[in-house]
């Protein structure tokens, strides 16, 4: 599983444009998708902090991440569509989730998700 991971985004190393004064470094800025190395970066140092990651290695998770993030967001709208109705909900997310990651994941992904949610409502 992680060597086909590693070898799906081996192009980033090869193809990055040269960065002017005027552009973001960050090469996943350019496309439009959500730019998470600062959150990998704390979530390490808070999991294991006496290590580090390289940039590159940083920008295939936040690929990896964007990848997620676009195949979850898809599968949920589908579902919405199916289902006749104009707005997403939780349901259709936890759904789409279950779809698309193996079942110990998704069932962790799901039960981290309702928390992070039920933290941000109630602080």
């Amino acid at each position: 599983m992680a060597k086909s991971i590693i070898q799906r985004y081996q192009h980033i190393k090869r193809h990055l444009r040269p960065v002017s004064r005027k552009q973001s470094c960050n090469s996943s800025i350019d496309f439009g998708h959500g730019n998470y190395s600062r959150y990998i970066c704390r979530v390490l140092k808070e999991v294991v902090p006496m290590k580090g990651m390289s940039s590159h290695t940083v920008d295939i998770l936040n690929f990896l991440i964007n990848d997620i993030f676009k195949r979850i967001a898809t599968e949920a709208g589908q579902l919405m569509y199916l289902r006749k109705r104009c707005t997403l909900t939780p349901e259709d997310i936890q759904k789409a989730v279950y779809q698309l990651l193996p079942k110990k994941l998704a069932m962790f992904a799901v039960t981290f998700g309702n928390r992070a949610v039920h933290r941000f409502v109630h602080s």
